[in-house]
């Protein structure tokens, strides 16, 4: 993954999204949704970043692996590893711990080797170590590196059993343990308990209740439960921190544990800042029943500048580089990207072979000596910064014809440094980059009510953003929200009128109240550039003054506030008479007055499922991305099942034309032809086994669902 790139393609389809779906040609509305989301406050209004974080490696001081003496662990540990596993190491005493270090620095590791060293050394059977998930998501994340590290550790192999206990089928095919899978049959689970049991904290409850359950605490005397780790610990707040506290009171009572032989360990990437160590101690002291202190807290430590660059060998960028040489969109490949970024920096005198993990490495060791990673890097040594920001770093060292393209040469910076690779173990990251982009929901936009001028131009606007004394008052504007046909996009002021007066009403909750109940006083203006263009429907042309919201049929001066500043609109008449428990009432109808389409006028905006959704599909189709996951979170579990939903409705059908262009494409390339529609259905699964990579593992019938529902499961279904 190259996430430079990525959020590049992320913000530039949000953007898209924005102005194909909603941007109109009605006046004086045309071209302010691109302005919404692209100039507007530099277009920061929409979107703000991404903000770049450049994290170091983790720190060694040994390249030992021997530290339990039963087995060897895959790697040397970092430094906060192994004070980890100093701490929570059963032999000779073991204390309780919290582990606050940063995403991907191997958290896992730091509580699963000392529980497979326990598990080693007391094979009694009986659970001896409880991992708790907040997500079965995590949990089935996680138990495959617990399964891999027992099927790669000869020691270990057929002699610790990790089980998982989460929501699901009674009997599953999963009876013992595999290479990458533990134990998921919960009849099995039942009748011989495994040593290491990982489940959620709601499962767990029910695992503590159930007479069906109790078998799986057969084997637990008051001394065989050592361990119990809570996994992303700072996600348990409130209500749910208090559920788990008591959870973990009802767990030792259960199994007449004692608060000093139940050793406790947290995890998380969000706690643990130096001025919070005392409160985060209380905190987890709260939540496990146990004492924590500062000493029990366990941070990060990374090399220090001085450890992690060279001598600077690297002065001038390639002076012959194009700025079309800086888009990745100009090469047919991303590798392709890359070796000529890597030339940018480096010259002709070395070539980066992007699939070669030793000219990776050797990246690695050049980058270390060129001095715009040196300046980057001392700008960014305090946390997240905006990319903007960055450019000061590097602008001195940009040839003429690049000056003009100093965020796109720091966004090839970012891509070499996110596929270098370090030289400690395989794989090993050359520097950890992380990208944030913080994309805003469309909620509450208004528009300026008045006409389009160059010295008073109307334009769209966050609500949020406009203080009370400027809209109406201090200079006398008035901001309105804006409805749009979904047929033929035709733009509108939205407001209310009371029966009998003639003033609009500028308050939007009232109006957003009034128009989501179809409320007859409900007013839709649609502003007319020239009067003579009224549209078909039935309605009346009127006079909208600007400065105080008086509406009158006749032109001129305000017969209200007296002021000359007006806008001429089209008020169509949208009431119908409906019955409603048998009274005859008026409805607005939300009919657009331009195509006469029913129930089309909406309100303009998208919001955070919407946006979530296409930013979901541009990952995920994006060649860019080759470690295509996703976490999303939400406040609340009803929350997140409608996301569920929503998201898979609205990402199937891009998924599947994206699976389809790289199937006709692959085809085209292999026959020199084009694909016939009808033989596409019986290719497309082909392909896809043929170019899959393993860890995808998709059969024909399985590839085809994961993108089609399944009523479309044929060529005829589909057409």
């Amino acid at each position: 993954m190259i996430p430079g790139l990525l959020a590049q393609g992320v913000a530039k389809s949000l953007r898209e999204f924005i102005v194909t779906g909603f941007e109109t040609d009605t006046w004086p509305f045309a071209g302010k949704f691109e302005q919404l989301v692209n100039a507007h406050n530099d277009g920061e209004a929409f979107i703000k970043g991404p903000y770049v974080s450049i994290n170091l490696p983790f720190a060694k001081d040994t390249e030992r692996t021997d530290f339990f003496g039963g087995f060897k662990t895959e790697h040397s540990p970092f430094v906060h590893q192994l004070q980890s596993w100093t701490h929570l190491r059963s032999d000779p005493t073991p204390k309780s711990t919290i582990v606050a270090t940063g995403t991907g620095s191997g958290k896992t590791e730091c509580f699963l080797y000392p529980l497979l060293d326990h598990c080693q050394h007391n094979p009694k059977p009986g659970i001896k170590a409880i991992v708790i998930y907040p997500m079965n998501a995590l949990a089935g994340d996680q138990a495959k590196r617990f399964a891999a590290a027992i099927h790669e550790t000869p020691e270990l192999k057929g002699k610790v059993r990790v089980g998982l206990f989460i929501g699901g089928a009674e009997v599953t095919d999963q009876k013992l343990m595999g290479a990458d899978k533990v134990i998921t049959c919960k009849r099995t689970l039942r009748k011989s308990p495994p040593d290491i049991l990982l489940t959620n904290y709601k499962m767990l409850d029910y695992l503590l209740m159930r007479p069906k359950d109790q078998e799986l605490w057969q084997h637990n005397d008051p001394e065989t439960l050592k361990y119990l780790v809570v996994d992303e610990l700072h996600t348990f707040d409130g209500a749910q921190g208090s559920d788990l506290a008591m959870l973990i009171r009802r767990l030792k009572a259960r199994l007449k544990v004692k608060t000093d032989n139940l050793i406790c360990a947290g995890t998380s990437a969000t706690l643990g800042s130096e001025s919070s160590m005392d409160e985060l101690a209380d905190y987890a002291s709260n939540i496990f029943d146990t004492h924590f202190d500062r000493n029990s807290i366990i941070g990060e430590s990374r090399e220090t500048h001085d450890q992690f660059l060279g001598m600077i060998e690297y002065m001038l960028l390639d002076p012959a580089f194009t700025p079309d040489g800086l888009r990745a969109d100009h090469y047919p490949s991303l590798n392709e990207y890359l070796i000529e970024q890597a030339r940018l920096f480096f010259g002709d005198e070395w070539q980066l072979e992007p699939e070669s993990g030793e000219s990776r490495q050797e990246l690695g060791r050049r980058l270390r000596q060129h001095p715009l990673l040196h300046n980057v890097l001392y700008l960014s040594r305090q946390g997240p910064v905006d990319l903007n920001d960055l450019l000061p770093a590097i602008q001195k060292q940009i040839p003429v014809q690049l000056k003009n393209h100093a965020s796109e040469v720091l966004v090839s910076l970012l891509s070499l440094l996110s596929h270098a690779r370090g030289v400690r173990y395989p794989g090993e990251p050359f520097v950890t980059v992380r990208l944030q982009l913080w994309a805003r929901e469309l909620r509450r936009i208004v528009s300026r009510v008045g006409n389009d001028t160059p010295q008073n131009p109307v334009y769209l606007q966050f609500s949020d953003d406009l203080k009370a004394q400027t809209f109406n008052k201090q200079h006398g504007e008035i901001y309105l929200p804006t409805v749009q046909c979904n047929e033929c996009h035709t733009t509108a002021w939205l407001t209310i009128v009371e029966q009998g007066e003639s003033h609009i009403e500028q308050d939007l909750r009232k109006i957003y109240t009034r128009f989501f109940s179809n409320d007859k006083q409900v007013c839709v203006l649609l502003p007319l550039q020239y009067s003579e263009y009224r549209p078909p429907a039935k309605g009346l042309v009127k006079h909208l003054c600007t400065h105080c919201g008086h509406l009158q049929t006749s032109s001129g001066t305000c017969h209200s506030c007296q002021e000359k500043e007006w806008v001429t609109v089209f008020e169509p008449d949208l009431n119908k008479s409906v019955r409603r428990g048998g009274i005859p009432t008026f409805e607005s109808q939300r009919m657009c007055p331009v195509c006469q389409a029913t129930r089309s006028l909406i309100l303009f905006g998208a919001r955070a499922a919407s946006l979530s959704s296409v930013a979901i599909h541009q990952m995920f189709a994006n060649p860019i991305n080759d470690d295509k996951k996703l976490i999303a979170f939400s406040d609340s579990v009803q929350d997140a099942a409608h996301r569920a939903g929503f998201f898979a409705a609205r990402t199937w059908q891009n998924n599947l034309r994206m699976a389809l262009a790289k199937a006709v494409t692959h085809y085209r390339a292999e026959s020199g032809s084009d694909i016939p529609l009808q033989e596409l259905f019986d290719y497309l699964p082909k392909f896809w086994l043929e170019n899959a990579s393993n860890k995808e593992r998709l059969t024909p019938l399985n590839y085809i669902t994961q993108f089609i529902p399944p009523n479309m499961q044929t060529y005829e279904d589909y057409m």
